[in-house]
């Protein structure tokens, strides 16, 4: 247990109304958190000293909370597990394309209203650095909005519309890097000895081969190797992304105080949850592939800890894109929690699998070794994102009974490009070998057949194939998220190649603009657009009416379906059918079943038509 005196340091900076809810946060939570942190910074001689202070300065953010959002922290401690209920839809996009501007996402608030929006995810919206920054992922100011996209007033404008709508606000928050341009990194360059402990600077070469003997590349074609000659910072500085973004050092304990506070400071103006980027990188370890370290998940669990002290409202999402078992760190443990939510990516890419294999086995095997969650815990699913589809985080899964995994997955990815006669319209990513497991890239209307198809048949197999990877996110049981546009069934957004700072990345591909005529044919039946809208909302519609179908729900792997067929159920009386196959496939019921979607009432053995997708619940006994 941390001394009284490290504690009171945070309530002597609160109002007298504050320190007896403060008194209990601290007693759940800061022993964790001063093990953590002495676990990773202990040894050092100003460590208490340092832990005060980091203490003080929790407390200055927790009397600066708004009242507003101290009432919803209280609300959501009282019921923290609010966020798993089948009523939660995500939606996610870029501010730029969506709105133009934070203000005009704010006049999109009646159409996420519609959709039955709970949660939405916000695409890097902070000041980035000048010229090509990531997709805004180069983050040059934690404290200030992109000025193209408004400002700070316009944030807490959003946050508070949106909140009074239902609906929380997802930011990114990048934790492994900032831009060369960040008041650190100009510093650094500059020659200040302390900016310069922000970051990984190696004077000269020889530690840096050392360490990119194990390490990966994560963009091979446009930034290969995981360290940048930088002249005016004297040396070699470690950027596992772009040269242009630095990885911080958080071996150095000041770099995860003035990050933690940077966090609370943006909940602080309404952000309800984070997506806490690159967590897998955040510690660097020779002779390691520096990814999924524990000391990585000891920030992470120590930045809960602070969270529960300051925002218990605020939720943390895990951007970790590492195979299933490794997942569950991410969500932490009996000694301590992690984040709230994690990706399921590979859930998302085993969906795709199933298309293009028509087959469920790797599917089947990532939920088989998809592990229970801690309370109050959930998986993110998805069908895509502003990423493309990486096919590495299945290996273990598509190389089961001796098959090679890499083959597999690269003929999954040379389908995804539209190879051997596929209907898929993608872009291979970040590979110039056509026999590798590279990335995918495309909007789902592209790389499910609709942007090829040129008969209704075509088209409507497209549309159904949609909506079966749809039906998996909404029933898997999970925080199921829409990315921007497939609502609509938008296509690939094909300008990125006129654009030369982006010609390179062809997951601009699915970075569209809102298509405004496709929303204004949302309704219209005999549209593409309004096909795909009306039976999407219709899923969401009939998710928020059962029970069985929230996060938290039982799920279990049914293993009487075809190989075509992926057969879950959620509880007792709940069946999800889904035919990933294009042939009628047979499923055999046991008592009659309401199919929650058509209103037939079906039993017996039954006929999935292609790319059927079934909500099956069981009438009482």
């Amino acid at each position: 247990m941390p001394s009284n005196v490290m504690t009171d340091r945070l309530l002597a900076v609160l109002p007298e109304t504050l320190r007896p809810q403060a008194a209990q946060r601290l007693a759940a939570a800061a022993p964790t958190l001063h093990r953590l942190l002495a676990g990773l910074y202990g040894e050092r001689a100003d460590f208490e000293s340092w832990y005060g202070a980091l203490m003080a300065s929790l407390g200055t953010l927790y009397a600066a909370r708004p009242a507003a959002l101290q009432a919803l922290d209280a609300e959501r401690a009282a019921q923290p597990d609010w966020f798993l209920s089948q009523q939660m839809l995500g939606y996610c996009s870029y501010v730029n394309n969506f709105g133009g501007t934070l203000a005009g996402v704010r006049e999109q608030i009646p159409y996420l209203q519609e959709l039955g929006v709970r949660y939405l995810h916000l695409l890097p919206f902070l000041r980035a650095r000048a010229g090509e920054n990531d997709g805004g992922f180069a983050v040059t100011s934690f404290d200030d909005v992109e000025p193209a996209l408004g400002n700070n007033a316009d944030l807490e404008a959003l946050t508070t519309a949106l909140r009074d709508a239902g609906i929380s606000l997802c930011s990114d928050f990048i934790l492994n890097h900032v831009a060369d341009d960040h008041v650190w990194a100009q510093a650094a360059k500059a020659g200040d000895a302390q900016a310069r402990a922000m970051f990984h600077i190696f004077s000269e070469r020889s530690l840096p081969d050392q360490y990119e003997a194990t390490l990966g590349q994560v963009f091979p074609q446009v930034a290969p190797g995981n360290f940048s000659h930088v002249e005016a910072a004297g040396g070699w500085v470690w950027t596992t992304f772009y040269p242009y973004q630095w990885d911080l050092n958080y071996a150095n304990p000041a770099v995860f105080a003035e990050m933690a506070q940077a966090l609370l400071r943006l909940a602080n103006r309404g952000v309800e949850v984070f997506r806490l980027d690159s967590t897998a990188f955040l510690w660097k370890r020779l002779g390691t592939n520096s990814m999924n370290q524990p000391e990585a998940h000891q920030l992470l669990q120590a930045l809960r800890a602070i969270v529960d002290i300051v925002a218990p409202g605020v939720l943390l999402k895990a951007e970790a894109i590492v195979p299933t078992r490794e997942l569950p760190a991410y969500l932490g443990s009996a000694n301590a929690a992690e984040c709230h939510i994690a990706y399921h990516s590979s859930l998302m890419a085993a969906g795709w699998v199933g298309l293009a294999e028509q087959n469920t086995a790797v599917l089947c095997a990532v939920i088989a070794n998809t592990p229970p969650l801690p309370p109050a815990a959930t998986w993110l699913s998805y069908v895509r994102c502003h990423d493309d589809i990486g096919w590495n985080v299945l290996r273990a899964e598509a190389g089961a009974d001796s098959v090679d995994s890499a083959q597999r997955l690269a003929r999954v990815a040379r389908f995804f490009s539209g190879a051997e006669g596929s209907y898929a319209r993608g872009a291979a990513f970040q590979s110039s070998d056509p026999n590798a497991a590279h990335g995918s890239n495309g909007m789902a209307a592209a790389l499910t057949g609709l942007q090829s198809a040129r008969t209704e048949q075509e088209r409507e197999m497209a549309m159904r194939r949609m909506l079966l990877l749809h039906g998996l996110a909404l029933s898997f049981g999970a925080l199921p998220v829409l990315y921007m546009g497939d609502e609509l069934a938008m296509e690939n957004d094909e300008s990125y190649l006129q654009r030369p700072q982006h010609a390179m990345d062809s997951r601009w591909l699915q970075r569209p603009r809102f298509d405004r005529q496709r929303w204004l044919q949302r309704h219209d039946g005999a549209t593409p657009a309004g096909r795909m809208y009306q039976a999407l909302t219709a899923l969401v519609r009939a998710r928020q009416t059962h029970a069985a179908l929230a996060a938290d729900a039982p799920r279990s792997l049914l293993d009487d379906a075809p190989a075509g067929v992926l057969a879950l159920a959620r509880g007792e009386r709940f069946r999800a059918l889904m035919n990933f196959s294009a042939s009628a496939q047979h499923y055999t019921l046991a008592g009659s079943w309401t199919d929650c979607l058509s209103g037939a009432i079906l039993g017996g053995t039954i006929t999935l038509a292609p790319y059927a997708l079934h909500w099956l619940e069981r009438g009482e006994d």
